[in-house]
């Protein structure tokens, strides 16, 4: 299955820390996760898609989101840089997840799917990339 779950389970969390910053950097936190969260949105419909063209049923509730994913979730509403720091590690996962999915798709000679997860990969690693600039790193 693609990375339908950690990606949901990842907007759910950006969407979560865009509504609940605070601090110093609220501006630029609250609109640079919105714009995130915006993307991931467009991008669980996407994978859902796929998921459905390839003749099996798209997880939909929280329930299987939760058993799917392995984005935990937050502990209460963290201070600014902790979000910035989970949502690295969130942003991470779905890398890990993407590159475990890679050789599945060549077995099944699957291109399209191919092609999915290079274009994810490529904006979750600019997305972490510009997140960890936010932390100094």
């Amino acid at each position: 299955m693609l990375q339908r779950p950690v990606e949901f389970a990842l907007y759910l969390k950006t969407h979560n820390f865009h509504w609940n910053v605070t601090g110093p950097m609220f501006n630029a936190l609250h609109l640079m996760f919105e714009g995130q969260y915006t993307e991931l949105a467009l991008a669980v419909n996407s994978i859902a898609e796929r998921i459905r063209a390839l003749g099996v049923y798209a997880p939909g509730s929280y329930r299987e989101f939760g058993k799917l994913s392995s984005i935990p979730e937050a502990d209460g509403i963290p201070a600014a840089e902790e979000m910035i720091r989970q949502l690295v590690e969130g942003q991470e996962a779905v890398i890990c997840t993407a590159r475990a999915i890679f050789p599945l798709t060549d077995s099944a000679n699957d291109k399209p799917t191919a092609d999915l997860l290079t274009q994810r990969m490529q904006i979750h690693e600019k997305t972490a990339w510009m997140l960890r600039a936010m932390l100094g790193q």
